[in-house]
């Protein structure tokens, strides 16, 4: 996910998640639970620790907007 830019907000950022899990929303965004979830969080902690091994502030960016993502999704749940 790329980094929110300045006509972006955090608000506007979970209000796209809500509308994904809404029941007009997107199918498998609305039968994801926490368990199912499970190993796409896990996936985006890794791929942050790996951007800090290798100090890819480019590649942090991203992964931390991909590990949000998750971090949201699950606070919906």
């Amino acid at each position: 996910m790329p980094p929110l830019d300045s006509r972006s907000s955090f608000e506007g950022f979970q209000d796209v998640v809500a509308h994904l899990r809404a029941p007009e929303g997107c199918p498998w965004d609305r039968e994801q639970t926490h368990r199912s979830l499970r190993p796409f969080l896990l996936e985006e902690t890794y791929e942050v620790l790996s951007a800090l091994d290798e100090e890819d502030q480019d590649a942090l960016s991203e992964e931390l907007g991909d590990l949000l993502l998750q971090i949201i999704l699950h606070a919906q749940i």
